[in-house]
């Protein structure tokens, strides 16, 4: 007879598989099934058709960002797209150093000297006075591909789209040889996770370096509640669709440490939980089926991963404690195995090591981040992940 404790076990263990590896396989299947991708001419990109040129206002929020707002805004003047329907707009958050003279003098459009209130804040104060049809959006130190703009404003030729996001490559800084973040690895397959679900409905998450939305889809969201999860799934409740563009390329310099990794983390998981419990992600109202199911498995789940992990522990050690081994010894050897495989990747700086560090920092991060939240609040601006710059 299956007791209690084993049901425990094995729903915490297959919710887990689930969320990091199931759904992915069931998203690709479907993917195939029902929405198989363009093909396209040897050599050649797959694009969406391209609208006629729209103007567009270029909009990135920035907080003591001198060291590399020059290059964004001469990155932004350097794209493929007719300058008279481009408008930079550089929001100053309340910046204590030289940023606003060098976007000034790198050529920026329209320089905004703001109080310190977070990029929230800060963004829709640009949007209020942007003049484009088209709102995009990029961080401070993330550099486009001269035609990222032309591609990620080609999904707009579907009059549902209101949000779309472009590719973004975390790139290893100076000192590169030293580097321990595993980011890359993890990245990689979110964005093709994301191509899947774009493909099939839509997305269930953005990204800070690349995105964009027609004006009249813009929402006002909570200073504390980032667009990267907001937008995607409250467009959908609105009738908009929220797509993934892989051939709109963007690069940014990912943090070089795990543990810096891990605070990066840590701080966008305490701006993740206000999203999930009072932001209406949880609402199914405006949801298709399948698009609540993308949310509950890629979002709510993945979020829910640590306490997953720690039920299954417990569980299993209560199990083996009790007398039932078998298989439960094995999965707690298992469990411990990869436990300590991580705590060595601290010390020990070889790939696999390192992969199963980032895995349990990554996971326990959730964690902290609702801890943080509930303890302390969440506030509304933060500074740069450090190395990032």
């Amino acid at each position: 007879m299956t007791s209690a404790l084993e049901i425990v076990f094995w729903a915490s263990a297959v919710l887990i598989a689930w969320t990091q590896v199931g759904y992915a396989l069931a998203v690709g299947a479907l993917a195939r099934l029902l929405a198989p991708a363009p093909k396209a001419a040897v050599g050649e990109r797959a694009r969406p058709i391209s609208p006629p040129k729209q103007s567009v206002s270029l909009i990135v929020a920035a907080h003591d960002e001198q060291a590399v707002i020059g290059a964004k805004v001469e990155n932004a003047l350097a794209l493929d797209y007719p300058r008279e329907l481009l408008q930079v707009i550089v929001a100053c958050d309340g910046c204590t150093d030289a940023t606003a003279q060098r976007a000034e003098n790198a050529g920026a459009d329209l320089v905004l000297d703001l109080p310190r209130s977070g990029k929230i804040v800060a963004q829709d104060t640009a949007v209020a006075q942007a003049s484009g049809e088209i709102v995009a959006f990029s961080d401070a130190n993330a550099l486009w591909e001269p035609d990222a703009l032309s591609e990620l404003l080609g999904a707009f030729a579907d009059p549902r789209v209101g949000y779309a996001c472009g590719q973004v490559h975390f790139l290893q800084g100076a000192g590169a040889g030293q580097a321990t973040n595993q980011e890359g690895l993890y990245w990689r397959y979110e964005m093709a996770l994301r191509e899947l679900e774009s493909r099939l409905s839509s997305i269930t998450a953005g990204n800070g370096a690349i995105y964009a939305t027609r004006r009249e889809s813009y929402i006002v969201v909570d200073p504390i509640m980032g667009h990267d999860l907001s937008f995607p799934f409250n467009m959908v409740k609105r009738g908009w669709r929220a797509v993934y563009v892989p051939s709109a390329h963007a690069g940014e310099k990912m943090v070089p440490s795990l543990e810096g990794e891990w605070r990066r983390k840590r701080r966008m998981m305490s701006h993740t939980w206000p999203i999930v419990l009072r932001g209406g992600m949880l609402s199914p109202r405006g949801y298709s089926f399948g698009y609540a199911a993308m949310i509950f498995s890629h979002r709510v789940l993945r979020y829910l991963t640590p306490f997953l992990h720690a039920l299954a522990f417990v569980a299993n050690v209560a199990l083996v404690a009790g007398g039932t081994r078998g298989v439960y010894m094995v999965t707690l050897i298992v469990q411990a195995v990869l436990g300590a495989c991580a705590g060595i990747g601290g010390l020990v700086r070889v790939r696999p090591l390192l992969i199963a560090r980032y895995y349990f920092l990554t996971t326990l991060s959730p964690a902290a981040g609702l801890w943080d939240w509930l303890c302390h609040g969440t506030p509304p601006s933060w500074e740069a992940a450090e190395g990032t710059r």
